[in-house]
């Protein structure tokens, strides 16, 4: 495994101009953009908003690329695996395993920017290991899922990216969960993301460990996405055509 996931960074890198830099490039552009939009044009009034935002922004790229990527590996585990034996879900566990790397790497900008904002550096931030393997069991059990989905209808990843967007939206990360509308706030609370991002974000932003709550809602929420994205991917993947 971790020899794919080396060979899958140099293959995403060797030929970008940028190479391995623009995956810490990347979401710094996107903060800057959105902070714009947010901070100047909206004024949401949170303050050092661009460490606010890029601490949401970080969790949120970690997840989506990582279980975009495991959709757009199908291809490649059917022709690995015609050749040789190895478990498809190998293929999800070097989605996690790159998306990982880059999302360590992505906290060089925003140690950055927290440097520069004068937001300060707090103890809290030793916490985020704890924070970033709750966000992989996460993201493996729903690529598990997605990844099994795509190997049987074409256009998955496709509608996945789609209701990524959506579910963009609905998480607080370009803005509170305090500004939504009461009789709106209860789709933030069913939303899991919701739990997950706060809980990397709140050693980070805030200084403090995340309460009780937000850490055991995030906790069920990815131990229950590992469990149905598994059993999901060994109940199906046979009746797809692949070897679990």
């Amino acid at each position: 495994m971790v020899e794919l996931v080396r060979r899958d960074l140099v293959v995403r890198y060797k030929r970008s101009v940028l190479g391995i830099a623009w995956t810490m490039l990347s979401p710094l552009l996107n903060m800057i953009a959105l902070a714009f939009v947010f901070s100047t044009v909206l004024k949401g009034g949170i303050p050092y908003y661009a460490v606010y935002l890029l601490c949401g922004l970080l969790f949120w790229s970690f997840f989506s690329q990582t279980t975009g990527h495991a959709a757009s590996l199908t291809l490649e585990a059917a022709e690995t695996t015609k050749k040789v034996y190895v478990p498809r879900s190998v293929f999800v566990a070097e989605a996690v395993g790159v998306g990982t790397v880059n999302v360590v790497l992505g906290l060089v900008p925003l140690a950055l920017i927290v440097l520069f904002s004068g937001h300060p550096f707090r103890w809290t931030w030793l916490f985020l290991p704890v924070s970033l393997v709750i966000g992989m069991v996460f993201s493996a059990g729903v690529g598990l899922f997605v990844f099994t989905l795509a190997s049987r209808f074409i256009d998955v990843k496709e509608t996945y990216l789609v209701l990524l967007q959506v579910v963009f939206f609905l998480t607080p990360i370009v803005y509170d969960s305090s500004m939504v509308p009461g009789r709106f706030r209860w789709i933030v609370r069913l939303n899991p993301m919701t739990y997950l991002v706060e809980v990397f974000r709140a050693p980070l932003y805030n200084g403090w460990l995340p309460g009780y709550k937000t850490l055991t809602f995030s906790i069920l929420a990815a131990v229950g996405s590992l469990v149905v994205g598994w059993l999901f991917y060994a109940s199906r993947i046979d009746a797809y055509g692949a070897r679990s």
